[in-house]
C-alpha cells in the first residue's frame, strides 16, 4: 500500500467523528479530568455505526471499481462486520452473503436481525475456526460466480492493508484533534484498526487490547502494519494486552461487566461485551499497573457494537439484574 496509484473510496461514513471529554470516568479511574477522551467512532453513521465502516470505504471502493455486484464476507453469529458489510452493500446497491460460523440457533436478535433488516443472505458455516470458514466463503463466492453474479470477497473484519487506511485516516484525525495524546487504547479484533493507527502514531502511542478473535494479535497486526506503510513493524514494538479475553472470545468476564457498569453510568456511554468491553477493562487495568498514568492525554477509541450487547444473553441478564428497585435512593443528609 506504500506505493502505485491511489485506490477509490466509497462515501459511507460521516467524518470526522468526534472527540469528546471523559472527565467523570477519568475520576473514576484515578485519572486527572482533563486526562481521558473518546473518539467516537461509534457515530459513523450508516448501520448502527462503528470502527467497520472506515475500513469498508475503501474494500467496497475496490469492489466498485472491479464491476463487483455481491460483496461476499465472513464473521461470528453477532459479527459488527458482517452488519455493517449488509448496511454498506444496502448503501451501495449491492447484494451481499454473511458467511457466519455456527448455526442458525447461534442467536436470533442483536447484529443478526439487522442483518436480515439489510436484506442479507446469511450462509451458516457450522462449528469451523478461521481458515475453514475462509475457505466456505471462497466456495460460496464462486457459487455466486455460477449464477452470473460478481462477487467481491470482503476480509475477515474487513482487516486487510486496503481496508487498515480507514484507520491511517483515522489517525489523522487524531493528530489533528489531539496532537498532545499520549495514548490511543483500542480493542483488537481482526488487526487492522490497530495497525491504521500504529502506522499514523507510531507504535509506542498505540495500546491495543486483544478481544480473542484472533490466535496471534501480535503477528497480524506487525503484518498488516508493515505491509500499509512499506517499512517492517516488529511484533515486538506493539503495545498489546493480552489479559483480558478470559475463557473465550464470546465470553463475559467481570472485569469486562465492570467496565461497562463504569463507563455507562459515569458517562452514559454504551460500551459491548465482546470489543469495547474487553478495551475498557484493559484501560482500567493499565491505570492500575501504572502503564497509563495521570497528566497525559489518553483516548479511548469506541469502535461501536451496540447491537451485538442486545444478542449477549449473559450481558443482558447482569445489566437487567442491576435495575434500580422501589426504593427511592439517599438524596443528602436531613
Amino acid at each position: 500500500m506504500a506505493s502505485g496509484s491511489t485506490p477509490q473510496r466509497a462515501g459511507l461514513g460521516t467524518w470526522p467523528t468526534p472527540l469528546e471529554p471523559a472527565p467523570r470516568l477519568a475520576h473514576a479511574l484515578g485519572l486527572g479530568p482533563d486526562d481521558l477522551w473518546v473518539k467516537r467512532d461509534d457515530l459513523t453513521g450508516l448501520g448502527g455505526g462503528g470502527n467497520k465502516i472506515r475500513k469498508l470505504e475503501w474494500l467496497c471502493g475496490a469492489a466498485l471499481a472491479d464491476g463487483a455486484t455481491t460483496l461476499v464476507t465472513t464473521g461470528a453469529p453477532q459479527s459488527n462486520h458482517a452488519r455493517l458489510t449488509a448496511a454498506a452493500g444496502a448503501r451501495l446497491g449491492l447484494d451481499v452473503v454473511l458467511v457466519l460460523a455456527g448455526t442458525p440457533t447461534s442467536s436470533t436478535s442483536g447484529n443478526l436481525a439487522l442483518d436480515g433488516l439489510f436484506g442479507a443472505t446469511v450462509v451458516w458455516a457450522g462449528a469451523v475456526d478461521g481458515k475453514a470458514l475462509d475457505v466456505r466463503a471462497m466456495q460460496v463466492a464462486e457459487q455466486v460466480r455460477q449464477r452470473g453474479a460478481a462477487p467481491a470477497l470482503i476480509p475477515f473484519g474487513g482487516s486487510s492493508p486496503l481496508g487498515a487506511l480507514g484507520y491511517v485516516e483515522c489517525g489523522r484525525e487524531l493528530l489533528t484533534q489531539a496532537p498532545d495524546m499520549a495514548t490511543v487504547v483500542v480493542a483488537v479484533g481482526s488487526g487492522g484498526t490497530m495497525a491504521g493507527l500504529v502506522d499514523q502514531l507510531g507504535p509506542a502511542r498505540v495500546l491495543g487490547v486483544h478481544c480473542g478473535a484472533v490466535a496471534d494479535p501480535a503477528g497480524t497486526v506487525s503484518e498488516l502494519a508493515s505491509a500499509v506503510s512499506g517499512v517492517p513493524c516488529a511484533p515486538e514494538k506493539l503495545r498489546l494486552r493480552l489479559d483480558q479475553v478470559g475463557d473465550a472470545y464470546g465470553t463475559l468476564t467481570e472485569p469486562v461487566m465492570a467496565a461497562l457498569t463504569m463507563a455507562a453510568r459515569t458517562e452514559g456511554i454504551v460500551l459491548d461485551p465482546i470489543y469495547t468491553g474487553r478495551a475498557m477493562a484493559g484501560l482500567i487495568a493499565a491505570v492500575k499497573d501504572g502503564d497509563i498514568t495521570p497528566g497525559q492525554r489518553t483516548i479511548f477509541l469506541h469502535t461501536g457494537g451496540l447491537p451485538g450487547l442486545f444478542g449477549h444473553a449473559a450481558t443482558l441478564a447482569q445489566a437487567q439484574a442491576a435495575l434500580v428497585g422501589e426504593d427511592l435512593p439517599a438524596y443528602g443528609s436531613a
